[in-house]
């Protein structure tokens, strides 16, 4: 059995943040550089764990957990959206803004909302954390979860929550996760 950390209740969320139009550019190298910069630097401002991530090159699904008694992560990611955006606005090519974007001072890197949801006890942790690792084999980027280099799966293994092997075979998933 899956050896996961417990989540705490009220103030451990998982979250869904998709690129605007699906633009595929968040594992370019530039791209991942300036993100994590930006995560690093809102992390030391307003404090969080991240206690399990997967960067794709569209999306990238996450588990955070925040302080006791702080719930505030709409803050955390308007920050670390705004800030992306501003860094890598000029360094590659984006979709082109709409008036109706322009007029909510968006820019073309984000979706504008993203999906979040608290988790509930250990059993959603365990169920959202093998929904992040096996996120790249779904969208069939690798064969197995071993493979995709941008994630916490292998911070996993070395703990032994996985075997290295996990992924390797179909996962199917009876809930609706990840708001894609």
């Amino acid at each position: 059995m899956s050896r996961y950390r417990r989540a705490r209740d009220g103030n451990t969320y998982f979250f869904t943040v998709v690129t605007y139009k699906r633009q595929p550019i968040l594992c370019l190298d530039v791209c991942r550089k300036a993100f994590r910069e930006v995560l690093e630097e809102v992390r030391l401002s307003h404090p969080f764990k991240i206690e399990a991530w997967v960067l794709l090159p569209d999306h990238l699904h996450c588990i955070w957990r925040l302080p006791d008694g702080d719930v505030n992560y709409s803050m955390r990611w308007g920050l670390i959206k705004k800030e992306f955006t501003k860094r890598i606005k000029n360094l590659v090519g984006t979709a082109h803004s709409t008036k109706s974007r322009e007029r909510h001072r968006e820019g073309t890197i984000w979706q504008r909302r993203f999906w979040e949801h608290q988790i509930r006890d250990e059993k959603d942790f365990a169920v959202h954390c093998d929904y992040i690792h096996y996120n790249p084999v779904k969208h069939g980027l690798v064969k197995s979860s071993k493979d995709w280099v941008y994630s916490t799966f292998h911070r996993y293994v070395k703990t032994g929550v996985y075997p290295m092997e996990w992924g390797m075979s179909k996962i199917n998933f009876t809930e609706d996760i990840g708001g894609e």
